[in-house]
């Protein structure tokens, strides 16, 4: 009952402070049908926390709900934690501005728990892991470990970022509220279930949460396709306006100078799709091997079902005439879809759509916030601060290490302007500094620590001369204009592991 008490107190501090403190006129029936989907969803996630609470009281409860998730169950929280806001807004946004080429992620990620479940789910399984950390500090000890863990971090957290500002930006455009207030309220509302419940309560609210999207979606998609004459209709007018673009396949009439970027952001969504602890938390938390490789495999193909429904969004907002509309066009990229929600559908069927994507983002940010969590204070705090640190207090320091990286990713969130760019940008340095050194730690018996620090400095150096645009960092390295510089950098970064690590071998060090 005291929760119930704390998230209604919540949302009626929200209410107050939007009634009273800002000048926006607030769409208050919309409002009250979300505090409602808020109080099921919190719920739910805290009587999972009390039904399993005996086995979340230890690290294993916590972080892997006891090794005991059912696998229908399995496939559900797969599937949502990949299923995000920046997934479904995303999607919908790179539809509408580039052209379908450039959707990638959601057919990228998919191949990623795919190949993830061939090559790496039984394997992890098998060997009993906590975290995908476990094997780096087995194979190079635990202050690479601690350095490796840092683009494990940043991934996270740019994750996170990204789906809140998804969910911010339909918040704002739907109820009227403004970007902060929304993210302030959904992010303390999904890190206080997290924090409670662990994995299972993530686990159960994932069940619900990835129901409410899809039966959102299936009825936003058919209203908006009348505005513009039906799918054939819709999909001929987008082929008029994309040209080549408007196909999946790439061609070089399609992606122009860029051909050849294409093909190192598709690498990258695919490989550095696998090392992720919100992934390998569900492969790790499966009952059996056959169960991880099962859940894989099913999560990839409902990533690519989840996708169809943003992607026609994007091109309705892409081919309508914005002009017959009173709001005009989006402002921007990133309100895609909330805008063809908001102004393409009634009342209501804005604020059921308003509920699936909440419930999209509210489902990715709690992996995400349990995942950097688990891995900072069983792989960084336990071995190198406090070595003898009993698993009943380690899931007290996950709970609260989940609150302060809720609380950097929303900092974050409240400065993001593209939900695709950052989006991209997380699976950016996974690829590029983790994936190489899990590769080896799992499949090169001869990979130690020298080969692992060498090509971890080698692939940053080769990876931040290309610079980033949406970090603001400048490049330093004069790469060709459409050179594939990440894959180049991981690649240089997997043989410094490969090399090194068998030059230190002979020398004995």
């Amino acid at each position: 009952m005291r929760p119930l008490l704390l998230l209604f107190g919540l949302l009626g501090l929200a209410a107050l402070y939007l009634g009273f403190f800002t000048d926006n006129d607030v769409n208050w029936p919309a409002f009250i049908s979300m505090s409602v989907f808020y109080a099921i969803v919190y719920y739910v996630g805290i009587l999972a926390g009390k039904k399993k609470d005996a086995e979340a009281n230890d690290a294993d409860g916590m972080m892997l709900a006891g090794r005991g998730v059912p696998v229908w169950i399995g496939i559900f929280t797969m599937s949502a934690t990949w299923v995000g806001g920046g997934f479904i807004n995303g999607t919908a946004e790179m539809t509408a501005t580039s052209g379908l080429v450039w959707v990638q992620a959601p057919w990228g990620y998919a191949l990623s728990l795919v190949i993830g479940g061939l090559f790496f789910a039984r394997t992890m399984r098998r060997r009993q892991y906590r975290t995908m950390l476990d094997p780096l500090e087995e194979r190079y000890g635990k202050r690479m470990t601690a350095l490796l863990f840092l683009p494990a971090l940043t991934g996270e957290l740019f994750w996170t970022a990204a789906i809140l500002t998804a969910l911010g930006a339909t918040f704002g455009t739907v109820l009227n509220i403004d970007l902060e207030t929304a993210i302030l309220l959904s992010a303390t509302i999904a890190v206080a279930y997290t924090a409670i419940g662990g994995l299972w309560a993530v686990a159960m609210t994932d069940v619900v949460q990835l129901l409410i999207l899809f039966v959102g979606l299936a009825l936003i998609v058919p209203i908006t396709l009348d505005y513009t004459g039906g799918f054939s209709a819709t999909y001929a007018a987008y082929q008029d306006k994309f040209g080549a673009a408007a196909s999946l396949l790439p061609s070089r009439e399609a992606l122009g100078d860029s051909y050849w970027t294409w093909w190192d952001y598709a690498l990258l969504l695919i490989f550095g799709g696998i090392p992720w602890q919100v992934y390998f938390q569900r492969v790790l938390s499966a009952r059996d091997e056959n169960s991880a490789v099962r859940l894989s495999l099913i999560a990839g193909v409902v990533c690519v079902l989840a996708a169809v429904a943003p992607v026609l969004i994007g091109m309705v907002s892409a081919t309508v005439d914005w002009s017959a509309i009173s709001a005009g066009a989006p402002p921007e990229a990133s309100a895609t879809l909330p805008w063809v929600v908001r102004y393409l559908t009634s009342p209501w069927v804005a604020v059921i759509g308003l509920g699936a994507v909440a419930a999209a983002v509210m489902s990715s940010v709690d992996s995400s916030v349990l995942s950097a969590s688990s891995m900072g204070v069983w792989n960084v705090y336990r071995p190198l601060v406090d070595p003898g640190l009993p698993d009943s207090k380690l899931a007290k320091f996950i709970q609260r290490s989940i609150w302060i990286v809720g609380v950097a990713a929303t900092l974050i969130a409240f400065r993001v302007q593209s939900v695709y760019e950052l989006w991209f940008l997380c699976s950016d340095f996974v690829y590029c500094l983790l994936f190489p050194a899990l590769v080896c730690a799992l499949f090169d018996p001869r990979a130690n620590w020298q080969g692992a620090l060498v090509g971890f400095l080698i692939a940053a150096f080769l990876r931040f001369g290309g610079g980033d645009a949406t970090l603001g960092l400048p490049d330093y390295l004069p790469y060709p204009a459409d050179f594939p510089f990440r894959t180049f950098a991981m690649g240089c970064g997997l043989v410094g592991i490969l090399v090194v690590s068998r030059v230190a071998d002979r020398a004995g060090t």
